[in-house]
């Protein structure tokens, strides 16, 4: 566990996830990662992008436009989460539901106690 902690630390806060998610089948641009990420802010997404290139998950490649345009892309490290949270983004389609009725089951149970 002492191994493993570290490294589910950086993959599997709020916007990781949906970020390489976002990425992988394309690289994009910073607007076009923060369009496609529905409340994300403009500096959390910078921070995560920062996070994720330090630990070699994408790359930023600077752009030869005018103005300069920065695109992300993610990197084979990274391409090898693609499987199991693109798992994870289909359990939590297929079961966000039950989750909400139990916590609203929960929550019910315990108003009443």
């Amino acid at each position: 566990m002492a191994r493993i902690r570290p490294v589910l630390d950086k993959i599997a806060d709020k916007w990781t996830i949906l970020i390489l998610v976002v990425i992988c089948p394309k690289p994009s641009r910073f607007n076009e990662i923060k369009r496609r990420l529905d409340g994300i802010t403009h500096k959390a997404l910078a921070d995560a992008l920062k996070r994720l290139e330090r630990n070699g998950l994408v790359t930023r490649t600077v752009l030869p436009t005018s103005p300069v345009g920065v695109e992300y892309a993610i990197t084979p490290q990274g391409h090898a989460l693609r499987e199991p949270f693109e798992a994870l983004c289909d359990w939590a389609l297929a079961h966000g539901g039950e989750m909400d009725a139990a916590s609203e089951r929960f929550d019910q149970r315990n108003a009443e106690a």
